[in-house]
Protein backbone atom coordinates (compact mmCIF):
# COMPACT_ATOMS: atom_id res chain seq x y z
CA UNK A 1 0.00 0.00 0.00
CA UNK A 2 1.41 3.13 -0.67
CA UNK A 3 1.80 5.95 1.69
CA UNK A 4 -1.15 8.48 0.26
CA UNK A 5 -2.96 5.54 0.21
CA UNK A 6 -1.84 4.45 3.97
CA UNK A 7 -3.09 8.01 5.67
CA UNK A 8 -6.65 6.91 4.67
CA UNK A 9 -6.74 3.41 5.17
CA UNK A 10 -3.52 2.26 6.64
CA UNK A 11 -4.28 0.10 9.91
CA UNK A 12 -7.52 0.76 9.61
CA UNK A 13 -8.81 -2.86 8.09
CA UNK A 14 -11.15 -3.89 10.62
CA UNK A 15 -15.04 -2.41 9.82
CA UNK A 16 -16.75 -1.51 13.23
CA UNK A 17 -18.72 -4.00 14.26
CA UNK A 18 -21.65 -2.23 15.67
CA UNK A 19 -23.06 -0.37 12.35
CA UNK A 20 -20.22 -0.83 9.34
CA UNK A 21 -18.93 3.09 10.40
CA UNK A 22 -16.61 4.31 7.70
CA UNK A 23 -14.60 6.43 10.51
CA UNK A 24 -13.58 4.60 13.93
CA UNK A 25 -16.24 5.91 16.33
CA UNK A 26 -14.97 7.68 19.55
CA UNK A 27 -15.22 5.04 22.39
CA UNK A 28 -16.32 7.98 25.08
CA UNK A 29 -16.17 5.26 27.74
CA UNK A 30 -13.91 4.00 30.71
CA UNK A 31 -14.83 0.79 30.98
CA UNK A 32 -16.00 -2.29 29.66
CA UNK A 33 -19.00 -5.15 30.18
CA UNK A 34 -17.48 -8.40 31.07
CA UNK A 35 -19.35 -11.61 30.59
CA UNK A 36 -16.92 -13.23 33.44
CA UNK A 37 -14.03 -12.06 34.79
CA UNK A 38 -11.34 -11.64 32.30
CA UNK A 39 -13.98 -12.18 29.83
CA UNK A 40 -14.06 -9.04 27.45
CA UNK A 41 -13.76 -8.31 23.59
CA UNK A 42 -9.82 -7.17 23.78
CA UNK A 43 -11.02 -3.58 25.83
CA UNK A 44 -11.29 -3.55 29.97
CA UNK A 45 -10.59 -0.59 31.24
CA UNK A 46 -9.44 2.52 29.08
CA UNK A 47 -6.26 3.11 30.71
CA UNK A 48 -4.88 0.13 28.95
CA UNK A 49 -7.20 0.26 25.90
CA UNK A 50 -9.73 1.68 23.97
CA UNK A 51 -11.19 1.23 20.39
CA UNK A 52 -10.68 4.56 18.92
CA UNK A 53 -6.65 4.95 20.33
CA UNK A 54 -6.24 1.67 18.91
CA UNK A 55 -7.44 2.74 15.73
CA UNK A 56 -4.73 5.88 16.06
CA UNK A 57 -1.83 3.64 17.02
CA UNK A 58 -2.35 1.16 14.09
CA UNK A 59 -2.20 3.92 11.81
CA UNK A 60 1.03 5.81 13.37
CA UNK A 61 2.39 2.21 13.26
CA UNK A 62 1.62 1.69 9.95
CA UNK A 63 2.56 5.62 8.37
CA UNK A 64 5.73 4.84 9.96
CA UNK A 65 6.25 1.04 8.95
CA UNK A 66 6.21 0.45 12.31
CA UNK A 67 4.31 -2.90 13.66
CA UNK A 68 3.10 -1.09 17.18
CA UNK A 69 2.17 2.54 17.72
CA UNK A 70 1.40 4.30 21.64
CA UNK A 71 -0.89 7.54 21.62
CA UNK A 72 -0.18 9.61 24.69
CA UNK A 73 -1.58 12.72 26.18
CA UNK A 74 1.57 14.84 24.84
CA UNK A 75 4.53 15.14 22.67
CA UNK A 76 6.16 15.06 25.86
CA UNK A 77 4.29 12.66 27.26
CA UNK A 78 5.47 10.00 24.76
CA UNK A 79 9.38 11.50 25.17
CA UNK A 80 8.77 10.62 29.05
CA UNK A 81 7.52 7.29 28.40
CA UNK A 82 10.86 6.64 26.77
CA UNK A 83 13.02 8.09 29.48
CA UNK A 84 11.51 5.52 31.84
CA UNK A 85 13.17 2.88 29.49
CA UNK A 86 15.89 3.87 31.63
CA UNK A 87 17.84 3.64 35.03
CA UNK A 88 19.87 5.59 37.62
CA UNK A 89 23.16 6.04 35.99
CA UNK A 90 22.77 5.42 32.91
CA UNK A 91 23.56 8.35 30.17
CA UNK A 92 21.90 9.92 27.27
CA UNK A 93 23.83 11.23 23.91
CA UNK A 94 21.09 14.26 22.69
CA UNK A 95 21.37 16.53 19.71
CA UNK A 96 22.16 20.11 21.35
CA UNK A 97 19.56 21.64 19.10
CA UNK A 98 16.30 20.67 20.00
CA UNK A 99 12.78 21.50 21.26
CA UNK A 100 13.27 23.47 24.65
CA UNK A 101 10.62 21.16 25.90
CA UNK A 102 12.15 18.09 26.22
CA UNK A 103 15.68 20.01 26.94
CA UNK A 104 13.72 20.94 30.15
CA UNK A 105 12.40 17.38 30.64
CA UNK A 106 15.96 16.12 30.35
CA UNK A 107 17.53 18.45 32.51
CA UNK A 108 15.00 19.85 35.07
CA UNK A 109 13.63 16.35 35.91
CA UNK A 110 15.52 13.45 34.54
CA UNK A 111 18.79 14.50 35.09
CA UNK A 112 17.85 14.89 39.37
CA UNK A 113 17.10 11.09 38.65
CA UNK A 114 20.43 9.96 38.35
CA UNK A 115 20.55 10.20 34.20
CA UNK A 116 23.30 11.99 32.28
CA UNK A 117 22.65 13.95 29.27
CA UNK A 118 25.33 14.85 26.50
CA UNK A 119 23.80 17.69 24.31
CA UNK A 120 26.41 17.88 21.36
CA UNK A 121 26.47 18.53 17.59
CA UNK A 122 25.36 15.51 15.36
CA UNK A 123 25.91 17.49 12.25
CA UNK A 124 29.04 14.87 11.97
CA UNK A 125 27.30 11.80 12.72
CA UNK A 126 31.05 10.60 14.03
CA UNK A 127 31.47 13.25 16.88
CA UNK A 128 28.80 10.99 18.62
CA UNK A 129 31.80 8.24 19.16
CA UNK A 130 33.29 10.48 21.51
CA UNK A 131 30.94 10.53 23.90
CA UNK A 132 29.94 6.69 24.13
CA UNK A 133 31.22 4.52 27.28
CA UNK A 134 29.59 1.70 28.47
CA UNK A 135 26.66 3.54 30.03
CA UNK A 136 25.25 5.68 27.17
CA UNK A 137 22.05 3.72 26.80
CA UNK A 138 20.13 6.02 24.34
CA UNK A 139 20.85 8.56 21.24
CA UNK A 140 18.07 10.84 21.01
CA UNK A 141 17.94 12.84 17.68
CA UNK A 142 15.87 15.59 16.18
CA UNK A 143 16.20 16.21 12.29
CA UNK A 144 14.98 18.86 11.10
CA UNK A 145 16.39 20.11 14.29
CA UNK A 146 14.13 22.93 16.42
CA UNK A 147 14.67 26.11 15.95
CA UNK A 148 18.21 26.22 13.30
CA UNK A 149 16.77 23.08 10.67
CA UNK A 150 19.75 20.89 11.45
CA UNK A 151 19.95 17.74 9.30
CA UNK A 152 21.55 14.59 10.95
CA UNK A 153 22.44 11.54 8.98
CA UNK A 154 19.99 8.94 10.87
CA UNK A 155 21.68 6.16 8.74
CA UNK A 156 25.18 6.74 9.77
CA UNK A 157 23.60 7.49 13.76
CA UNK A 158 21.97 4.01 13.49
CA UNK A 159 25.18 2.12 12.52
CA UNK A 160 27.10 4.61 15.26
CA UNK A 161 24.18 2.79 17.34
CA UNK A 162 24.03 -1.13 17.03
CA UNK A 163 27.62 -0.89 16.84
CA UNK A 164 27.30 -0.01 20.72
CA UNK A 165 24.09 -1.70 21.50
CA UNK A 166 22.19 1.56 22.38
CA UNK A 167 18.65 2.69 21.56
CA UNK A 168 18.19 5.16 18.63
CA UNK A 169 15.32 7.74 18.93
CA UNK A 170 14.27 9.99 16.58
CA UNK A 171 11.65 12.91 16.92
CA UNK A 172 10.11 13.37 13.31
CA UNK A 173 7.67 16.05 14.32
CA UNK A 174 9.11 17.94 11.82
CA UNK A 175 9.45 16.12 8.81
CA UNK A 176 6.60 14.01 9.63
CA UNK A 177 6.04 10.63 8.17
CA UNK A 178 5.49 11.63 4.98
CA UNK A 179 8.76 12.76 5.02
CA UNK A 180 11.01 10.30 5.80
CA UNK A 181 10.59 7.73 7.90
CA UNK A 182 13.39 7.21 10.73
CA UNK A 183 12.43 3.17 11.41
CA UNK A 184 13.61 2.22 7.91
CA UNK A 185 16.82 4.15 8.04
CA UNK A 186 17.39 1.77 11.31
CA UNK A 187 16.17 4.06 14.37
CA UNK A 188 14.36 1.85 17.31
CA UNK A 189 12.08 4.60 18.30
CA UNK A 190 10.01 7.03 16.52
CA UNK A 191 8.36 10.38 18.12
CA UNK A 192 6.00 12.67 16.89
CA UNK A 193 4.46 15.57 18.33
CA UNK A 194 1.24 14.79 16.93
CA UNK A 195 -0.19 18.10 18.44
CA UNK A 196 1.91 19.37 14.94
CA UNK A 197 1.51 18.31 11.48
CA UNK A 198 -0.20 15.19 11.98
CA UNK A 199 -3.30 16.46 13.78
CA UNK A 200 -2.96 19.39 11.61
CA UNK A 201 -5.32 21.88 12.28
CA UNK A 202 -4.15 23.17 16.08
CA UNK A 203 -7.25 21.76 18.05
CA UNK A 204 -5.41 18.55 19.45
CA UNK A 205 -2.37 18.16 21.94
CA UNK A 206 -1.12 14.26 22.11
CA UNK A 207 2.44 12.42 21.27
CA UNK A 208 2.82 9.33 19.51
CA UNK A 209 5.80 6.52 19.49
CA UNK A 210 6.26 3.97 16.78
CA UNK A 211 8.63 0.78 17.09
CA UNK A 212 9.25 -2.83 15.25
CA UNK A 213 10.64 -4.66 17.98
CA UNK A 214 8.07 -6.56 19.97
CA UNK A 215 9.78 -7.14 23.16
CA UNK A 216 10.47 -2.92 23.11
CA UNK A 217 7.10 -1.99 22.45
CA UNK A 218 5.89 -4.45 25.24
CA UNK A 219 7.92 -2.44 27.26
CA UNK A 220 6.78 0.76 26.13
CA UNK A 221 2.91 -0.53 26.52
CA UNK A 222 3.57 -1.48 30.26
CA UNK A 223 5.16 1.97 30.73
CA UNK A 224 2.21 3.51 29.00
CA UNK A 225 -0.20 2.16 30.94
CA UNK A 226 1.67 1.86 34.13
CA UNK A 227 2.18 5.59 34.10
CA UNK A 228 -0.98 6.26 32.22
CA UNK A 229 -0.27 9.79 30.05
CA UNK A 230 -2.88 8.07 27.85
CA UNK A 231 -4.64 9.63 25.38
CA UNK A 232 -8.17 10.09 25.59
CA UNK A 233 -11.29 8.96 22.62
CA UNK A 234 -11.99 12.46 21.51
CA UNK A 235 -8.35 13.43 21.02
CA UNK A 236 -7.31 9.89 19.15
CA UNK A 237 -10.47 10.53 16.78
CA UNK A 238 -9.36 14.19 16.26
CA UNK A 239 -5.59 13.17 14.60
CA UNK A 240 -6.81 10.41 12.89
CA UNK A 241 -9.17 12.55 10.86
CA UNK A 242 -5.80 14.74 10.58
CA UNK A 243 -3.74 12.42 9.21
CA UNK A 244 -6.32 11.92 6.51
CA UNK A 245 -4.97 14.38 5.00
CA UNK A 246 -1.49 14.64 5.91
CA UNK A 247 0.01 13.99 2.32
CA UNK A 248 -2.25 16.97 0.97
CA UNK A 249 -1.23 19.36 3.22
CA UNK A 250 2.52 18.05 3.35
CA UNK A 251 2.65 19.28 -0.23
CA UNK A 252 1.72 22.54 0.31
CA UNK A 253 3.22 22.96 2.91
CA UNK A 254 6.87 22.00 1.74
CA UNK A 255 5.43 23.86 -2.13
CA UNK A 256 4.65 27.32 0.38
CA UNK A 257 8.03 26.76 2.57
CA UNK A 258 10.44 26.89 -0.37
CA UNK A 259 8.48 30.01 -1.85
CA UNK A 260 8.87 31.39 1.53
CA UNK A 261 12.55 30.41 1.83
CA UNK A 262 13.78 31.81 -1.66
CA UNK A 263 11.79 35.26 -0.90
CA UNK A 264 13.86 35.78 2.37
CA UNK A 265 17.12 34.62 0.89
CA UNK A 266 16.91 36.96 -1.48
CA UNK A 267 15.58 40.42 0.70
CA UNK A 268 18.39 42.27 1.60
CA UNK A 269 16.94 43.02 5.01
CA UNK A 270 17.28 39.45 6.03
CA UNK A 271 20.81 38.03 6.94
CA UNK A 272 20.72 33.74 7.26
CA UNK A 273 17.97 31.34 6.15
CA UNK A 274 17.76 27.78 7.75
CA UNK A 275 15.77 25.41 5.59
CA UNK A 276 16.82 22.56 4.51
CA UNK A 277 15.86 22.96 0.77
CA UNK A 278 18.37 25.87 0.32
CA UNK A 279 21.33 24.16 -1.60
CA UNK A 280 23.58 26.52 0.88
CA UNK A 281 22.06 24.68 3.81
CA UNK A 282 24.56 22.60 5.66
CA UNK A 283 24.37 18.66 5.01
CA UNK A 284 21.72 19.81 2.49
CA UNK A 285 22.69 16.40 0.42
CA UNK A 286 22.07 14.20 3.48
CA UNK A 287 18.17 16.10 3.46
CA UNK A 288 17.81 15.11 -0.44
CA UNK A 289 19.20 11.48 0.36
CA UNK A 290 16.84 11.15 3.86
CA UNK A 291 13.65 13.21 3.01
CA UNK A 292 10.99 12.93 0.54
CA UNK A 293 11.38 16.79 0.38
CA UNK A 294 11.80 19.60 2.91
CA UNK A 295 8.95 21.01 4.85
CA UNK A 296 7.12 24.02 6.16
CA UNK A 297 9.53 25.08 8.86
CA UNK A 298 11.86 28.21 8.08
CA UNK A 299 13.88 30.58 10.17
CA UNK A 300 15.69 33.26 9.76
CA UNK A 301 17.75 36.36 11.23
CA UNK A 302 17.73 39.96 10.47
CA UNK A 303 20.74 42.25 9.09
CA UNK A 304 19.72 44.39 12.50
CA UNK A 305 20.48 41.51 14.39
CA UNK A 306 18.20 42.79 17.47
CA UNK A 307 15.74 41.74 20.06
CA UNK A 308 13.55 45.30 19.42
CA UNK A 309 13.59 44.52 15.09
CA UNK A 310 12.40 40.68 15.97
CA UNK A 311 9.51 41.66 18.05
CA UNK A 312 8.79 44.49 15.99
CA UNK A 313 8.41 42.05 12.92
CA UNK A 314 6.40 39.28 14.27
CA UNK A 315 4.22 41.86 16.05
CA UNK A 316 3.45 43.48 12.42
CA UNK A 317 2.56 40.34 10.71
CA UNK A 318 -1.03 39.89 9.47
CA UNK A 319 -1.86 36.25 7.75
CA UNK A 320 0.97 34.80 9.90
CA UNK A 321 -0.13 34.06 13.77
CA UNK A 322 2.39 34.91 16.49
CA UNK A 323 2.11 32.18 18.35
CA UNK A 324 3.75 29.34 19.85
CA UNK A 325 3.47 25.69 17.99
CA UNK A 326 3.53 24.50 14.70
CA UNK A 327 2.13 22.45 11.90
CA UNK A 328 -1.25 23.63 11.78
CA UNK A 329 -3.03 24.51 8.29
CA UNK A 330 -2.31 28.30 9.18
CA UNK A 331 0.70 29.68 9.34
CA UNK A 332 2.54 30.64 12.47
CA UNK A 333 5.39 32.87 13.64
CA UNK A 334 7.44 32.62 16.67
CA UNK A 335 10.44 34.08 19.09
CA UNK A 336 12.29 31.23 19.50
CA UNK A 337 14.15 33.02 22.24
CA UNK A 338 11.28 34.06 24.63
CA UNK A 339 9.23 31.46 23.68
CA UNK A 340 9.60 27.46 22.69
CA UNK A 341 13.03 27.62 24.14
CA UNK A 342 13.21 30.14 26.91
CA UNK A 343 13.87 27.29 28.87
CA UNK A 344 17.71 27.24 27.68
CA UNK A 345 19.63 29.15 29.28
CA UNK A 346 20.81 32.26 27.22
CA UNK A 347 24.68 31.08 26.74
CA UNK A 348 23.29 27.63 26.19
CA UNK A 349 20.74 29.01 23.17
CA UNK A 350 22.88 31.33 21.74
CA UNK A 351 26.28 28.86 21.25
CA UNK A 352 23.81 26.37 18.58
CA UNK A 353 22.86 29.88 17.30
CA UNK A 354 19.08 30.56 18.95
CA UNK A 355 20.14 34.09 19.36
CA UNK A 356 17.50 36.91 20.47
CA UNK A 357 16.81 38.38 16.18
CA UNK A 358 15.75 34.74 15.08
CA UNK A 359 12.61 33.84 14.07
CA UNK A 360 10.46 30.52 13.44
CA UNK A 361 8.08 30.14 10.73
CA UNK A 362 5.66 27.15 10.54
CA UNK A 363 4.53 27.96 6.49
CA UNK A 364 0.84 27.13 6.36
CA UNK A 365 -1.31 26.14 3.22
CA UNK A 366 -2.74 29.26 2.58
CA UNK A 367 -1.72 31.08 -0.87
CA UNK A 368 1.89 31.44 -0.97
CA UNK A 369 1.11 35.32 -2.17
CA UNK A 370 -0.45 36.69 0.77
CA UNK A 371 2.22 35.14 3.30
CA UNK A 372 5.04 36.57 0.54
CA UNK A 373 3.11 39.69 0.85
CA UNK A 374 2.96 39.58 4.46
CA UNK A 375 6.34 38.63 5.02
CA UNK A 376 7.52 41.86 2.72
CA UNK A 377 5.34 44.33 4.54
CA UNK A 378 6.48 43.09 8.14
CA UNK A 379 9.92 43.65 6.91
CA UNK A 380 9.22 46.93 6.09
Amino acid sequence: MKFNTKTIHGGQEDIDPAYNSVMPPIYQTSTYAQSTPGGHKGFEYSRSGNPTRSALEKSIASLEKGNYGLAFGSGLAAIDAILKLLKPGDEVISTNDLYGGTFRLFTKIFENFGIKFHFIGMGEAQNIENYINKNTKLIWVETPTNPMMNIINIEAVAEISKKHQTLLAVDNTFATPYLQQPLDLGADIVMHSATKYLGGHSDVVMGVLAVKDKELANKLYFIQNASGAIAGPQDSFLVLRGIKTLHLRMQRHCENGKAVAEFLSNHPKVDKVYWPGLPSHPNHDIAKKQMKDFGGMVSFTTKNNSLPGAISFVEKLKVFTLAESLGGVESLAGHPASMTHASIPKEEREKIGVIDSLIRLSVGVEDERDLIEDLKQALG
